[in-house]
């Protein structure tokens, strides 16, 4: 059967994540095996190459599936966002893959960004796009912080208990900090990248690093919260309307 993958970008909003719900909640996986059953009638499974959470937002999604056609890729892509309105849910390209190809296990990276925003007033256009507090952050600070956490790790700290992954061990990459300005107050922007990401990793590496940059930690409490290995010494978890998945690597483009 021949095998696509999809590049996919999706407000997290209205659904439970990107993974299909036993109660039968909306999901961005049952949005898009929903449509391909519109094209070839019959069950359909695809795989992502990160299963996003409630609220978590994606523009460089990737997941592939297989079809008994062979579909022009342009022509898969059009349909599937016909029958995907209005759901905002779209397929930015499809590519036609090798049966090797898995959008799960072969991708060799991953990125976020969190959008975190500092005004008084609501948030009005950016509302369920980014987290909002009242005042400015030290983003200094948090660059300080988030140092401790470049390299290779036991993140015990800042997985969830529910996280299923088999090591706690990883190996964090990258985390820059932008600081934005936004009307009426400062925005900004944490850009994290690694092979792999813990349940609820970058949430928790992003509560921590505000912490800092309110004031309520010290840059090096990051260091001493990592050391502890117990998840009791994380900061507060960050809501998820600021994450974004927005982009996956793998060791030759599909697209």
């Amino acid at each position: 059967m021949p095998r696509y993958a999809l590049l996919i970008d999706y407000d997290g909003g209205p659904f439970a994540g990107w993974q299909r719900q036993a109660q039968g909640q909306a999901s961005v996986q049952a949005a898009v095996e929903a449509a391909l059953a519109r094209l070839e009638p019959g069950p359909h499974t695809i795989a992502a190459a990160g299963r996003t959470d409630a609220g978590v937002h994606a523009t460089g999604q990737v997941a592939h599936c297989d079809l008994s056609r062979d579909w022009d890729p342009f022509r898969l892509s059009e349909a599937l966002n016909f029958h995907l309105k209005p759901q905002p849910i779209a397929i930015l390209a499809a590519a036609r893959v090798t049966e090797e190809f898995h959008a799960r296990f072969s991708a060799v990276e991953r990125r976020y960004t969190f959008r975190l925003v500092a005004r008084r007033a609501p948030v009005t256009h950016d509302r369920g796009s980014v987290w909002q507090v009242l005042n400015p952050l030290d983003a200094g600070a948090m660059r300080q912080g988030a140092a401790h956490l470049i390299g290779h790790h036991d993140f015990t700290t800042f997985r969830s208990t529910l996280c299923q992954a088999k090591s706690p061990v990883k190996t964090l990459d990258e985390i820059t900090i932008e600081e934005l300005p936004y009307p009426g107050g400062r925005e900004y922007r944490f850009h994290l990248r690694a092979r792999s990401f813990l349940h609820n990793q970058v949430r928790s590496l992003v509560g921590t690093l505000e912490r800092v940059g309110a004031g309520g930690w010290q840059p090096e409490d990051v260091r001493a919260a990592l050391e502890a290995r117990a998840r009791a010494a994380c900061g507060p978890v960050c809501p998820p309307q600021g994450l974004c998945l927005t982009g996956v690597r793998y060791p030759e483009n599909p697209f």
